[in-house]
């Protein structure tokens, strides 16, 4: 194999073999085969940022938004209208992550059969329409229903973007452009409460008023957007229009030289691929961890605004006062949900993340359960915020890191999401109509929740520091003598030139 640089910094293997590039990029203990001009790879990141992350962190804005304004609704009289009384609020909350919970792993399946270019804006403009239909629900019945079929859409939102950019990034890379799009979660509470607060001094959209008026608006805003993804997603590196043969060739290589054993960076999906990502150990752990910091994530979406209340009450302060008052909080939130991934990104390391980030979500909720003072209650979801959203990045990339095969990073994606979701689900049922204003079940349970994140994350970096120097001892050629490539295929984590990426 020849690895001489021609001009532009490509490997010459790379352009005499184009888009193909079916040769192994690393070496039986894992090592790339070939180096890559860092100025190339530089120039090339950045075309891919540009043209990639901006499409997908705006739709997911509004995946979010379309999920969480419910809040937002809530304090606009959406449960007086709809007759909701006792826990009929959070029932409407949970509808939506059965279904979500339900679909999250065929989503993911689904976006690697069709191709995220057609995935992403469909399901974009289905769940934009979910949110349109919400304006015009009546009873407790319809809203359930639409929360329902809101969930089978979004499911596949969040895990379908994490996949569809570990195409095109090195592990190092993925965790700080997955919190590009990530941060639009603490975003649409900051933006969300504002267009909230915008839309509420209508008097009037079309014929509908109030808290209707947010679910029609963001809704119609939504399909807009999945239309135009169709037109700006492009599936893979193979078939991106803005690249040349040269530049498909070294974005294909340099995420293959990551995947050891691997002859196709896009592979055909097998059961065997699928299990082995979904039960890879650190799926499994990192998944459990996602659940444990979801119940703080998705409870903050859903109840900031009935927290705020509890704070700054009615009737002293407004609706909009309200809604105002849950913006700060997320902007400190999104910070450093860009901010920690991109420290993640220069020191390619994750775990060590979720250890640093657990200790200030703790002492948010001590504060919450410590103290009835508004302004160390309002204090304390600055460093809830500040430390919660980070770990969406963190966890997806983490899994992302630790498989081989693209069937079973998509697979292990969906299983962390899911879990997550599992954590959204327990969130809808943290804060009840009993326990206000002080919420001590709930804010208990986020204690919990942040301890045990803490606690999990430092065994699960021993253990995979441990594990690493167990497979340094194994006989990597020896392993691997006789079996076929496709049987080296199906090793993923399994193959002996495998590490761990903490």
């Amino acid at each position: 194999m020849r690895d001489e640089k021609n001009h532009d910094g490509v490997l010459e293997k790379a352009e005499l073999d184009g888009v193909a590039y079916n040769d192994i990029a690393t070496d039986s203990n894992g090592s790339e085969v070939y180096q890559f001009d860092a100025a190339a790879e530089s120039k090339l990141r950045l075309k891919i940022d540009l043209f990639i992350v901006p499409t997908v962190s705006l739709i997911y804005l509004f995946c979010f938004i379309d999920r969480a304004n419910i809040g937002n609704a809530r304090l606009a009289g959406l449960e007086k209208d709809l007759n909701l009384k006792g826990y009929d609020y959070n029932q409407v909350l949970s509808v939506f992550y059965i279904s979500y919970i339900l679909f999250e792993i065929p989503s993911t399946m689904a976006c690697k059969a069709m191709g995220p270019g057609w995935f992403l804006p469909l399901t974009t403009l289905l769940f934009g329409v979910s949110s349109l239909g919400t304006a015009f629900c009546n009873s407790i019945h319809s809203i359930c229903g639409v929360r329902f079929v809101l969930g089978i859409f979004e499911a596949g939102m969040m895990p379908g973007i994490a996949y569809y950019l570990s195409r095109w990034y090195r592990k190092s890379e993925l965790a700080f452009r997955l919190s590009l799009y990530i941060v639009m979660a603490p975003l649409a509470g900051a933006f969300g409460g504002l267009l909230a607060s915008a839309i509420l001094k209508l008097d009037h959209f079309g014929g509908l008023h109030k808290w209707r008026m947010i679910f029609a608006i963001e809704g119609i805003i939504t399909i807009l957007l999945g239309l135009i993804a169709f037109l700006t997603l492009t599936d893979r590196p193979e078939t991106a229009r803005w690249l040349n043969e040269k530049e498909k060739a070294l974005a294909i290589a340099r995420v293959k030289s990551e995947r050891v054993g691997q002859t196709e960076l896009l592979d055909k999906m097998d059961m065997k691929k699928i299990m082995r990502g979904i039960l890879n150990p650190n799926t499994l752990v990192t998944s459990f961890i996602f659940l444990l910091n979801n119940v703080t994530v998705q409870g903050l979406a859903f109840f900031a605004p009935t927290i705020v209340a509890t704070i700054y009450p009615a009737p002293q302060h407004s609706t909009v006062f309200q809604q105002l008052k849950t913006v700060p909080p997320y902007i400190i939130g999104a910070f450093f949900t860009v901010a920690i991934p991109f420290m993640s990104w220069r020191m390619n390391k994750r775990v060590i993340w979720f250890i640093a980030s657990a200790p200030l979500t703790m002492i948010g909720y001590i504060m919450f359960l410590a103290s009835k003072n508004p302004n160390t209650r309002y204090g304390a979801t600055f460093l809830i915020a500040a430390s919660a959203f980070s770990l969406g990045a963190l966890c997806n990339a983490h899994v992302s890191a630790n498989v081989v095969s693209d069937t079973s990073r998509g697979s292990a994606i969906g299983t962390n999401v899911m879990f997550g979701n599992i954590g959204g689900l327990i969130a809808t049922w943290s804060f009840l109509p009993f326990d206000k204003p002080d919420y001590k079940i709930g804010n208990g349970l986020n204690l919990a929740t942040s301890s045990t994140i803490f606690v999990v994350s430092i065994l699960l970096l021993l253990w995979m520091t441990a594990n690493n120097r167990k497979r340094e001892s194994v006989d990597t050629e020896g392993t691997l003598s006789g079996l076929s490539q496709k049987e080296i295929d199906d090793l993923d984590y399994r193959h002996p030139g495998f590490r761990w990426h903490p």
